[in-house]
């Protein structure tokens, strides 16, 4: 493909990944699966808490659940909700799915209610797949009765399925922020998704060996973390449900399991380096750390090879572009890039008016190739306004992504990312678009208007601040707010912090001025001089390491550890530095089901008293003699 030249002569690395690759055949994504079915059907293929299972059980598995849906009228095109906690059953459900012919979508049964119908009423799901310990209320109400995974299918065939099928055919739907108050559906085609699987084993022999399983399904990185292992043969281990939060257990499971590749967003990879013990390749088994999801700082990049002495690589790319389509090989003391684009994918950076620009000069950052998805679900405007011609392409009808990062190249080719042009954030590597924070605020009784934008606070790196105009006199309770916003969108879509406007700060063009928009006061500042101090030493104790975490001089122990500007990456530390006071392993959702401290406590001594009842004398003179050395 021939260089493009930029206005003032200078050539631009706009090019295929080196060549243009060819691959033998265009298998859909379960055929890849099937493919290494045949090569390797002893061979162990994803490992729980709960089983085991070889590829060939795997396979027979997936396919009885194929024939299932199949009969339930399964096809070409047809969407199919998949509501599970993560486990062997839903890499079975999504393996069987994309047998049957169908396109999954991915429901995280986390996921508050409402949002749980809309994704399932937006996207026409023909069926849902669901199974223990998840709701069924809000599936039912959508789709119908439920199929369940765990059900007994051993009266159906465990054969491979006719294909009904092919490369350009719907493989899965994943829903991302929408500025317009709902999210949107992304479909992404079998051959885009085949593009990526095969690509990063190809370039960079990644995601192979023991690969670590811990992205929630509904992020679409989840899908190479799924479907890459199974394609070469690799071992998948499935995180326990509620895991990834959690970098302390992560460190044991790794070592348990003798992982050799994880993916982490790079804030998740900071606290996972941190809860490491003292001293280098603590983790000897990891081969390569994949990071992705938000910017990398070169920090961390020579910190993960000080402390798991691997390969460090960053990925980019939007859910739009089939999960990433660069990558660039991190090394200490080097400048961190987002690398060169993946087989089969062009990248362009552009000025406003859609030209290239020279090397150097910051432009948005275009995507065109195999890897783009279809479009939005139902939404042909916006996805002709996304998705535009590539005048630049060799062959007519190609087209171009429109992703709206700023970008610039780097004189020896590899892309350096800038940010974003609008006002699309990633927050602890979710994308989220703050129109439709602030679409459902402003559906709120007691808020006339809302703006949602990020501040850097203290600690805990970027976070959300909701700024309110009340409806009335009194200014709008910000609890009743939080949670009526919590009810409808994900925890990582809440802002931390909430401020009350008499009114929005404007340009003199007439939008909102969001560089004028109010510092929010230190998240300490809900605390009044009348909280209530801590009553006994495990209270004392969870208050201690709540100011740590939370960088506050005090907090009651009624407080909110979310009103406080806590969040999920927050409470990882809270639960590991309680973990090193007493001797228990409190999961991190016991801060989700008990966010003050007085309920936190609660749990907590439980915990110590439940454990201390089933010890021997030896065992409990051990404990304390740790517990004082602590």
């Amino acid at each position: 493909m021939a260089k493009l030249t930029a206005p003032d002569g200078h050539r631009v690395p706009t090019q295929w990944n080196d060549t243009e690759v060819g691959y033998p055949t265009d298998p859909c994504l379960h055929e890849l699966v099937e493919e290494q079915v045949r090569r390797t059907p002893d061979a162990i293929a994803v490992v729980s808490d709960e089983r085991t299972v070889r590829y060939a059980e795997l396979d027979r598995e997936a396919n009885r659940l194929a024939h299932r849906l199949r009969a339930a009228g399964v096809g070409a095109e047809s969407v199919v909700g998949v509501c599970l906690h993560r486990g062997v059953d839903l890499v079975v459900a999504l393996l069987g799915v994309l047998k049957a012919g169908g396109a999954y979508l991915p429901v995280d049964p986390d996921q508050p209610a409402d949002r749980i119908r809309y994704l399932l009423t937006d996207s026409k799901a023909t069926t849902v797949l669901t199974g223990p310990g998840v709701d069924h209320e809000p599936l039912a109400a959508a789709t119908g009765t439920p199929i369940r995974v765990d059900d007994d299918h051993r009266g159906l065939p465990d054969g491979d399925l006719e294909p009904v099928v092919g490369p350009a055919n719907a493989a899965y739907v994943i829903y991302t922020s929408g500025s317009t108050g709902r999210p949107k559906g992304v479909v992404v085609e079998h051959r885009s998704i085949v593009n990526r699987v095969r690509w990063m084993p190809d370039a960079r022999g990644a995601e192979s060996g023991v690969v670590f399983q811990k992205t929630p399904f509904g992020f679409d990185v989840s899908v190479c973390e799924l479907f890459s292992p199974l394609t070469t043969g690799a071992t998948l281990v499935m995180a326990r449900p509620g895991g990834h939060r959690d970098p302390a257990y992560l460190a044991r499971a790794v070592a348990e399991r003798q992982v050799t590749s994880i993916r982490f967003v790079p804030s998740m990879l900071r606290a996972f380096l941190e809860v490491l013990p003292p001293g280098r390749t603590s983790l000897p088994s990891i081969r390569q750390v994949l990071c992705s999801g938000e910017a990398l700082p070169a920090d961390l990049v020579a910190a993960a090879h000080d402390r798991l002495d691997c390969e460090v690589f960053n990925l980019y790319g939007p859910t739009e572009a089939t999960v990433e389509v660069t990558s660039a090989r991190c090394l200490p003391g080097e400048a961190v890039t987002i690398g060169r684009p993946a087989a089969n994918t062009r990248t362009y950076v552009v000025d406003g008016e859609l030209r290239p620009v020279s090397v150097g000069e910051p432009g948005e950052l275009l995507l065109a190739g195999i890897q783009l998805a279809r479009g939005y679900l139902g939404r042909p405007g916006l996805t002709a306004t996304s998705f535009v011609p590539d005048p630049f392409a060799d062959r007519p009808g190609q087209r171009m992504y429109r992703t709206g990062d700023q970008a610039r190249y780097r004189p020896d080719g590899s892309i350096e990312y800038l940010g974003r042009r609008d006002h699309q954030v990633k927050i602890r590597g979710f994308r989220i678009e703050l129109g439709e924070i602030e679409s459902v605020l402003g559906q709120h009784p007691a808020v006339r208007a809302a703006v949602v934008d990020v501040r850097h606070g203290a600690v805990g790196g970027p976070q959300l601040v909701g700024y309110l105009l009340p409806a009335g006199p009194e200014p709008a309770d910000h609890r009743a707010v939080r949670a009526y916003l919590a009810e409808q969108v994900p925890e990582h879509m809440v802002p931390q912090s909430w401020v009350t406007l008499d009114d929005l700060p404007l340009t003199g063009s007439g939008k909102i001025d969001r560089r004028r928009l109010p510092q929010p006061a230190p998240a300490g500042s809900v605390t009044d001089g009348a909280a209530m101090a801590p009553r006994t030493p495990t209270e004392q104790a969870v208050a201690e390491v709540w100011t740590e975490v939370l960088g506050v001089d005090r907090c009651g122990i009624h407080d909110d550890f979310f009103d406080l500007g806590g969040h999920s990456l927050l409470a990882t530390q809270v639960i590991a530095l309680l973990h090193e006071r007493f001797p228990v392993d409190l999961p991190v959702s016991a801060v989700f089901e008990a966010p003050t401290v007085a309920e936190l406590a609660t749990v907590l001594q439980r915990a110590v008293e439940e454990r201390v009842a089933g010890m021997s004398e030896s065992e409990l003179e051990t404990m304390l003699a740790q517990v004082g050395r602590k």
